[in-house]
């Protein structure tokens, strides 16, 4: 089905507020999905995967260390990288100053899809960066490269086993003030999925509204509705009701 933006925008915001979490902004996250929906990756679908696992999840800030010159380390605790990212970002950004590069090792997260539009604004700022971690789910070995001034990734998948990516719960980032070489960064990767047909995607939304599968508008909406009718029950039940 189509959709227009504002109704994604609000359907996910609904749904992260019902959720109660301390962690996160649902504007943010909201936005987060919309970005990655509209250039054709799916960003309703992994947001309802990880609300299947949220009562799992641990609601509290993550810990980040800058543990060397040019290093951070952020455990995140089992928790949605979007709830975390927009705050990690900035702590390495300020970090950077002075530094050509910053390298960011995330651990105990997932929702690593989303990092898309955080990435992508850091790229607009002057700042190119990849982004590389293993889905546990297709076991696919996934990398964004968004060198400076990119509207959107150059994105790559590989199927054979790289060695330095076998964690399926961790992600890595680098920031650089020069640009990647793609070429090099992607030998041994067998799918590329160009930026310029994530931008046609995003062009084609804008203008036509944004495609999301039926069954899976169908989760987004349920989910934002089950929750606030709980919410809405537990509220009635801890006013008290009229004898």
């Amino acid at each position: 089905m189509i959709v227009s933006h504002n109704e994604l925008v609000a359907a996910v915001n609904k749904a992260f507020l019902g959720m109660r979490r301390s962690c996160g902004e649902a504007d943010v996250i909201a936005n987060m999905v919309a970005d990655l929906q509209m250039v054709g990756l799916h960003g309703v679908r992994h947001f309802n995967n990880a609300s299947t696992y949220i009562d799992h999840d641990q609601d509290c800030p993550a810990d980040i260390t800058q543990t060397a010159q040019g290093l951070i380390t952020a455990d995140l605790h089992r928790c949605s990288l979007a709830c975390h990212l927009p705050v990690i970002i900035d702590y390495a950004i300020e970090k950077m100053i002075g530094s050509k590069t910053m390298k960011i090792e995330l651990t105990h997260c997932h929702n690593r899809w989303l990092a898309y539009s955080e990435l992508v604004k850091l790229a607009a700022k002057g700042i190119a960066c990849t982004a590389k971690w293993t889905n546990g789910s297709s076991s696919k070995h996934t990398m964004y490269i968004i060198n400076r001034g990119c509207v959107a990734p150059e994105l790559f998948l590989s199927n054979v086993l790289v060695t330095d990516q076998l964690d399926c719960h961790s992600m890595t980032i680098e920031l650089s003030v020069q640009d990647f070489d793609v070429e090099a960064l992607s030998d041994g990767y067998s799918i590329h999925i160009d930026a310029s047909e994530q931008s046609q995607a995003q062009h084609n939304a804008w203008h036509n509204g944004i495609t999301v599968d039926d069954q899976e508008w169908l989760q987004l909406k349920q989910t934002a509705t089950a929750i606030l009718v709980e919410n809405s029950e537990q509220s009635i039940k801890g006013a008290g009701e009229a004898a």
